[in-house]
């Protein structure tokens, strides 16, 4: 409807002032015009088969403004009509970079400065030197203000002659400074994505080099919403520029545009129709958006943690911190000591490994939250760990103070337990914190690790509760044998935790790997029982003991560190009826039209595999997907493919699992909750 409004601006425009202002004229244009244009030659006598640059030397008179070749919501740009003589052709002109105006919420891209299109004029080589070159120009044009808009014209000429080509250093001078307002040519192509009403960019760009007052000026009309305020982010070695789409736009062919990267600097830039990945860095500049963007985050990073602590790998241990507290031996003071120390563990854990995600992404490297977790060698030394637990629990043996479970009170001892627990967490993925987690890989450096804070506040949150608010601790239950009996139930969840891991480094170092973990696993058992033994004589572990375990930690990693994901000759393995993932067999599916479910999963990652055997791999999902020719695709993230990660990083999250559903016929997925159920799935 663009062409309507332009219609309705000009009669409006004639209707208003009775007539049309008009600048007729050569060289220099009439005064009266709103808009003076003169047609300026880089040289006078171009020599044959050359050729020379003219420039349309625009001056808005103050208060006005012309049209960028794109007007944007309002206006139209200048059209030309040249009369050249035989064997001279004239190029389409190069503008500058053009400035934005909204006016009445209509976005227009124009020039309220002197500005100078270029056109370069070439020359057809044999022509004697001494021909005349009679250059005629006639333009018409809408200028503004920003009350009224009026539609000039100008009929512009200038005489060359074929000579030597010679150029003054003023007219150098003069040209240099036009061109350098004219966007460069950029070699690289970029991308373009349209999906759920916006418009994200790709444009290659240098790591490290300047950007300023960016903007993306689309000379592709049809495709964005011009009004629509624009989000740039420079991103490793690509700029990035997300936007609200036209109403009707559709990617069916290249998008060109212009992008601004500083004061009157600019790239021409031409992207093709593909699948563009969001940006891993915050948007330039910043908006006002971010506090809030990292408030909604930081809320759903604790919500999550919280929920954390009723998963098997961290229950026992919360558990145990709050019989401890149970015993009643522990004044106010000591119990508000033990609680922020503990605090302090798991918001260390989270915070460090929430800088370690940043620090590898910022390197280029797609890992997100558990990525420790893709490593044989932190599966094993987890594993002992847990085993260490279990048997501890058990009852084989106590641990000494400091410990990382202990009864006896102590912040050393509540520290290394919040710091255990938040590590041996990670795989029990919490269903409010891949949206959360993933917000914080979007944010700056210093809301993102803020939002990895969160999820330790949450996840310290019940033994915060019971340090500090006495009615609490009085409510828990009265000391006595059962606690010894509880304590011993606890361990059932630390031994299915410790099945679990050496499954996954069974999937990871192959079934040799996971000997070797079960191996270790069983030498850590006998030394932890000869130190038990030692204990129940009243003895300490012992130095000897206590360096063979450690000894036998170490070695675990270093046994393991050989078995890595790509020596293991394995096949992974899809439920019937499902394929391994790919963008390419995703593609494929998409264009056929049928209805796709993609989700992502690893070994490692607790919540998938309950989702899984609860929801997706039931009678009822399998039997609805049949009868309605959903495809499935499974992506195993087990043991971090990069691929992989950046699919996963471009729909906003940090990891594992994300569950996608494609309608026919949708470019972009709808994403679904991270807790399913087996008739969510049947309705989609």
């Amino acid at each position: 409807m663009r062409w309507f409004h332009d219609v309705v601006v000009t009669v409006l425009a004639l209707l208003l002032l009775g007539g049309v202002a008009q600048a007729q004229g050569t060289n220099p244009a009439a005064t009266k015009a709103h808009l003076a244009i003169s047609l300026v030659a880089e040289t006078s006598a171009p020599a044959a088969g050359s050729s020379v640059t003219v420039a349309l030397a625009s001056v808005p008179a103050p208060g006005w403004h012309g049209y960028w070749q794109n007007p944007g919501d309002a206006g139209f740009p200048a059209k030309l009509d040249w009369t050249l003589p035989k064997g001279v052709t004239a190029s389409v002109p190069a503008y500058p970079v053009p400035g934005r105006l909204i006016v009445a919420d209509l976005m227009n891209y124009v020039f309220e400065k002197p500005y100078a299109p270029l056109v370069t004029l070439k020359i057809t080589a044999g022509l004697a030197v001494g021909t005349a070159l009679p250059v005629r120009l006639k333009t018409n044009y809408l200028v503004c203000s920003a009350e009224v808009c009026v539609p000039e014209s100008a009929e512009l000429a200038i005489d060359l002659v074929v000579g030597d080509g010679a150029i003054t250093p003023e007219a150098r001078a003069r040209f240099d400074a036009w061109r350098r307002a004219v966007p460069k040519p950029l070699d690289a192509r970029g991308s373009f994505q349209i999906a759920g009403g916006k418009v994200r960019i790709a444009v290659p760009y240098p790591a490290g080099a300047p950007l300023g007052q960016a903007y993306f000026y689309p000379v592709t009309t049809g495709l964005i919403d011009y009004a629509a305020p624009q989000s740039v982010t420079q991103d490793r070695d690509r700029i990035v520029i997300e936007t609200k789409a036209s109403p009707n736009g559709a990617s069916t062919g290249a998008l060109e545009g212009v992008l601004q990267i500083g004061a009157q600097q600019g790239l021409v830039v031409t992207a093709a129709p593909g699948r563009v990945a969001a940006s891993a860095t915050v948007a330039h500049p910043v908006s006002g958006g971010v506090l809030s963007a990292t408030l909604i985050a930081f809320a759903g990073a604790m919500l999550g943690g919280l929920i954390l602590n009723i998963m098997p790998c961290v229950f026992p241990i919360l558990s145990l911190k709050a019989l401890s507290l149970a015993r009643g031996h522990l004044d106010e003071r000591a119990a508000r000591q033990e609680a922020l120390a503990y605090a302090a563990g798991v918001i260390a854990v989270c915070v460090a490994l929430g800088g370690i995600i940043l620090g590898l992404r910022a390197g280029g490297t797609a890992v997100g939250w558990a990525f420790q977790l893709q490593d044989p060698r932190a599966i094993v030394v987890l594993l002992l760990l847990t085993v260490a637990l279990a048997l501890n629990l058990s009852g084989l043996f106590e641990l000494p103070t400091p410990s990382f479970v202990n009864r006896s009170g102590g912040a050393s001892g509540a520290f290394a337990t919040g710091a255990l627990a938040a590590f041996i967490a990670t795989p029990c993925t919490g269903p409010f914190m891949g949206a959360a987690l993933g917000a914080a890989l979007v944010l700056p450096w210093p809301a993102a690790l803020a939002v990895f804070a969160g999820l330790g506040l949450g996840l310290a949150l019940p033994f915060l509760a019971l340090g500090f608010v006495p009615a609490l601790r009085r409510r828990l239950p009265k000391p006595g044998l059962w606690m010894e009996t509880f304590r011993r139930i606890l361990a059932i969840p630390m031994w299915l935790t410790a099945i679990a891991l050496a499954w996954v480094l069974g999937h990871e170092a192959g079934v040799n790997g996971m000997a070797i973990g079960l191996l270790v696993a069983f030498v850590l058992a006998v030394l932890l029982w000869v130190g038990g033994v030692r204990q129940a004589k009243g003895l300490a572990i012992g130095p000897v003991v206590t360096v063979l375990l450690l000894a036998t930690v170490i070695a675990s990693a270093l046994l393991i560190a050989g078995r890595r994901p790509d020596s293991v000759a394995a096949v992974a393995t899809v439920p019937g009826g499902a394929e391994p993932f790919s963008e390419a067999r995703l593609a494929t599916l998409q264009k056929a039209g049928r209805p796709v479910f993609v989700y992502f999963t690893a070994d490692w990652c607790l919540t998938c595999k309950v989702n899984e055997k609860a929801a997706i791999e039931t009678d009822a999902t399998r039997k609805a997907f049949a009868d309605h020719k959903v495809a499935v695709l499974i992506g195993d993230w087990t043991n971090g493919d990069p691929v992989m990660g950046r699919f996963i990083e471009a729909h906003n999250r940090a990891g594992v699992p994300l569950y996608l559903y494609y309608a026919p016929g949708s470019a972009e997925p709808r994403v679904l909750p991270q807790v399913l159920t087996s008739a969510m799935l049947a309705g989609l």
